[in-house]
């Protein structure tokens, strides 16, 4: 039964991550937003709407090292693995302003999330704080946004705003019931099987749970979109660890597994350098890098499947 959950909890997700994501850009268009602040904003923070349901089941079913493990695990693969793939099919371009910007918020992310890692719980007070800089971000970038012209498929006819509106929200309703069952199918194999829920969150449900940006990134960059693609990589991260974790943690204090806090978190922050030191060296994300992402999160995955043995 745990496994039907599973399967079920990660079809719903995925339907329901495909409806948030249309309404929330035919939302943005109405507006007047550029493609890179929607994927920031919108697109990214949408598609982490399953990581933040996920986390906060998981964190009141008594599973804190899923909610941690999940935001954790997902920045490393939005990064190495669904970044990856996207520029394995299409390079895609980096506009050096705007990406030095947003890549040094998610860096700064990282870094906090790593600094709050030394401890042994993430708190209340933690949580409000991470939650403040997630508003300071968000005010920031508005105040940046770029006109509508650039905005892909701009000239098209909007959709209506009681459409838009009910992609956006059934979609939400989809993601909320696929988390539900996602982590009561996860935590049941977890303590079936003996393992680990820090491992459980930082594989099968963080993969789960980025199957939306897997979905819209790659998308995005084969239909040329590639500023979309990595905008929702950005925003996405960003909010992973700002908004997921602030609200969790000031929901309810999120005991450190120790194994989080001695390699995944080191492996999250490096995998954000890479990608800041890539984007500003080269100005794309070339095949040969997405290429050597996929190899860097194939190397991640087989040292976690160690832990399975």
């Amino acid at each position: 039964m745990d496994f039907l959950y599973i399967a079920l909890g990660l079809a719903v997700l995925l339907g329901g991550g495909e409806f948030l994501v249309s309404g929330a850009v035919a939302l943005a268009r109405r507006l007047g937003l550029s493609p890179m602040v929607i994927g920031l904003t919108l697109v990214g923070f949408g598609t982490s709407v399953p990581e933040l349901l996920t986390s906060l089941r998981a964190a009141f079913e008594g599973a804190p090292d899923i909610a941690l493990g999940n935001v954790v695990g997902s920045n490393i693969a939005n990064i190495l693995l669904i970044l990856g793939l996207a520029a394995l099919l299409r390079p895609i371009p980096v506009t050096g302003a705007a990406f030095r910007y947003d890549g040094a918020w998610m860096v700064t992310a990282a870094l906090a999330c790593v600094g709050l890692a030394m401890w042994p719980v993430i708190g209340h007070g933690a949580g409000l704080g991470l939650l403040l800089g997630l508003v300071v971000f968000l005010w920031l970038t508005l105040r940046r946004g770029e006109d509508l012209a650039a905005l892909p498929d701009a000239d098209a006819p909007p959709m209506p705003v009681w459409r838009a509106s009910g992609l956006f929200f059934g979609g939400l309703a989809l993601t909320l019931l696929g988390a539900v069952m996602l982590v009561s199918g996860a935590t049941g194999i977890a303590r079936s099987f003996g393992v680990s829920e820090a491992v459980i969150g930082l594989t099968l449900v963080a993969l789960g749970t980025s199957l939306p940006e897997l979905v819209t990134s790659v998308l995005a960059a084969r239909r040329g979109h590639g500023d979309v693609a990595l905008g929702n990589i950005l925003g996405s991260n960003i909010f992973n660890v700002l908004g997921i974790l602030g609200a969790t943690a000031l929901a309810k204090p999120l005991p450190v597994a120790p194994m989080i806090a001695q390699v995944d978190v080191y492996v999250m922050l490096a995998a954000s350098l890479a990608l800041l030191a890539t984007g500003l060296l080269w100005q794309r994300i070339s095949r040969t890098a997405g290429l050597a992402l996929l190899l860097g999160y194939a190397v991640y995955i087989g040292w976690l499947s160690r832990t399975l043995l």
